[in-house]
């Protein structure tokens, strides 16, 4: 049954932009405002993620900005920060309140500027990243995100068998995918030399394994599915939202390469779209390293455990594949700034679930999945959307 609709959707290319935080955001709520053929009357509130604006920018209070920016000024508007789950969260809190009656119609969306348009290098952006880890254990051991995720993934090559190729394959397969993206941040094919040959970032992981960072937005229209059906927009049905927390820091973690978080938010998602995962036609999935992805494909039920590493390697995972996952290109070639990323997820099921996705276009896809993490996967949040309910 449905738990509410998106009506319209909007977003903007993924890279680099020298807009302000208010006017990228714009760009992508205009548009969805015109996708759903609705005004800013019509919206009851704003629910938004920013995860870093605070420390990149000096910008704490976004939510009357944002609001007076695309005319909803007077409206509810609240932002949201869980990482990089961020606008997931916020998605999933606008799902609730349309479905509690609170409102009707929500305006939902994302927005970060991450590159170093903001005026901050690499190294200050990979520090600011790291805030999302534990400050007591992690942080003053200087462990970043790629070494986060190194160690997880490097867990997982020990259990299951998982290779270098395996997770160069997913990232040849997201960069091919990105080629049929007008919106990713990088558009081009890779090879698994290119990968495997590109410099150790924290092993295993090669920077070709390592999403960029992104400036974008990302915005939907949510509403009940009695409303939506007075407006032009064509609906998808959220039938099913999970959200889960897993142990920090990274070291209590029992089993760190099964992201427990992920199977426990899974679970809650297909229950309430009475599901599973093995019925998805397609996946977006939080890619930040090529090891997310293959032991997110696991948690979600994509694969069986152990399997993500062959499946991305076989070509299961990809356009033509069984089961197409991050047909975007994901965060690794589509781009990750970080607050749009979870709504980023939603735009493109929205899309496939509709058959507008164009050149990479899921055929016949009735049922997705979104997976979207924060942290050390510590907080995952998923999302079951479907056509036609």
């Amino acid at each position: 049954m449905p738990r509410a609709s998106v009506i319209g959707v909007g977003m903007t290319p993924f890279g680099v932009h020298e807009a302000t935080l208010p006017e990228l955001f714009a760009e992508a709520a205009f548009p969805a405002f015109d996708d759903a053929g609705i005004s800013a009357g019509e919206i009851d509130a704003l629910y938004f993620g920013n995860a870093m604006g605070g420390q990149t920018e000096n910008d704490t209070h976004l939510a009357p900005t944002l609001t007076s920016h695309v005319g909803l000024a007077g409206v509810p508007a609240q932002r949201f920060e869980d990482a990089c789950a961020t606008s997931s969260n916020a998605f999933k809190h606008a799902v609730e309140a349309v479905e509690a009656g609170l409102h009707d119609t929500v305006l939902v969306g994302g927005v970060e500027r991450c590159t170093p348009e903001t005026g901050l290098g690499t190294g200050a952006m990979t520090r600011i990243f790291a805030s999302a880890s534990h400050r007591q254990y992690e942080q003053p051991s200087g462990l970043t995100f790629p070494g986060v995720f190194a160690l997880l993934t490097k867990r997982h090559m020990y259990e299951h068998g998982t290779t270098d190729e395996q997770l160069a394959h997913v990232a040849v397969k997201n960069h091919a995918n990105g080629t049929l993206n007008p919106r990713a941040h990088f558009g081009r094919d890779v090879t698994t030399d290119d990968v495997l040959d590109s410099p150790t970032v924290a092993d295993p992981f090669h920077l070709f394994d390592c999403c960029p960072f992104s400036d974008g937005a990302a915005a939907a229209i949510v509403t009940s599915a009695d409303t939506g059906a007075s407006f032009d927009g064509d609906g998808v049905a959220v039938t099913g939202i999970g959200h889960a927390t897993d142990v920090v820091p990274l070291a209590d973690k029992t089993h760190p390469s099964t992201t427990q978080a992920a199977r426990d938010a899974a679970a809650e998602a297909y229950e309430q779209a009475d599901t599973d995962g093995t019925v998805m036609d397609l996946a977006e999935v939080h890619d930040c390293f090529t090891g997310a992805e293959v032991m997110a494909s696991e948690a979600l039920g994509l694969v069986e455990t152990g399997d993500g590493g062959p499946a991305a390697a076989e070509g299961r995972t990809s356009l033509e594949g069984e089961i197409p996952i991050n047909p975007s290109g994901g965060l690794k070639a589509k781009g990750h700034p970080i607050g749009a990323t979870g709504v980023a997820q939603i735009v493109e099921l929205t899309e496939h679930l509709r058959g507008e996705a164009n050149d990479r276009q899921v055929d016949d896809a009735t049922k997705g999945v979104a997976h979207n993490l924060g942290g050390d996967a510590a907080t995952t949040v998923v999302t079951v959307m479907e056509a036609g309910t």
